[in-house]
């Protein structure tokens, strides 16, 4: 029986734009831009940022020393954010719809402090933070660790009291994803920014019909 569906953040919960990112990490002095950011797993001083190696002072601090100017923090937040295409309405609200059909939903992401900043104020456009969608948040910045590593999988199956087999997990990287199917949960690995909500749905009318067909028989 499936009890919990856990979602990636980034071109699974929200339209993500790297080439957008690119653009504002130029713009606001950071020349190689593209070549140290990263779709979908950051390295350097991102990724230390991401896994909690690094505050947001320090990453601040460090993205000065390579842009060669003194950065400010409304800086570092306004480039990250460019991550941030837009959040679809019809996610969030299928989202909701799945909290109030019972189902425990929890959001697993590499994400870091500057775009929390954001989601935890205003995440859709009407004034709810992003908890307001999920039951639990597992953020690797938090947490210590990025996927696709097994120990932030670890936390969540922890975290929700829930065996892998009860759960769903819904990200659009294939290296997190395979992390996730060896742990013996069931997935589903979108295209970046492309509509799950459809292929979720049917998964869990399938799961669903065949839960009604062994209870049938047994009875």
């Amino acid at each position: 029986m499936i009890k919990n569906i856990a979602f990636d953040l980034g071109g699974v919960v929200l339209a993500l734009s790297y080439e957008q990112a690119v653009e504002r990490f130029e713009k606001i002095g950071l020349k190689d831009a593209r070549s140290r950011l990263d779709a979908f797993e950051q390295t350097g001083i991102f990724g230390e940022l991401e896994s909690g190696s690094i505050t947001a002072e320090d990453f601040r601090r460090e993205l000065s020393i390579l842009v060669g100017r003194e950065l400010r923090m409304d800086e570092c937040c306004w480039a990250w954010h460019g991550y941030v295409d837009y959040v679809p309405k019809h996610n969030l609200e299928t989202i909701l719809s799945l909290r109030a059909r019972g189902y425990k939903v929890c959001l697993l992401s590499n994400t870091n402090p500057f775009i929390m900043q954001w989601a935890n104020k205003d995440f859709d456009g009407e004034g709810h933070p992003i908890g307001y969608y999920f039951d639990a948040l597992y953020l690797s910045f938090e947490c210590k660790v990025m996927k696709p590593r097994r120990e932030i999988f670890e936390m969540m199956l922890n975290g929700l009291q829930s065996l892998p087999e009860e759960t769903v997990f819904i990200d659009d990287g294939p290296r997190n994803v395979a992390t996730a199917a060896a742990m013996g949960m069931h997935t589903l690995c979108p295209h970046n920014n492309e509509d799950w909500t459809e292929a979720l749905e049917a998964f869990l009318h399938r799961q669903n019909e065949g839960e009604d067909i062994v209870r049938q028989s047994s009875e």
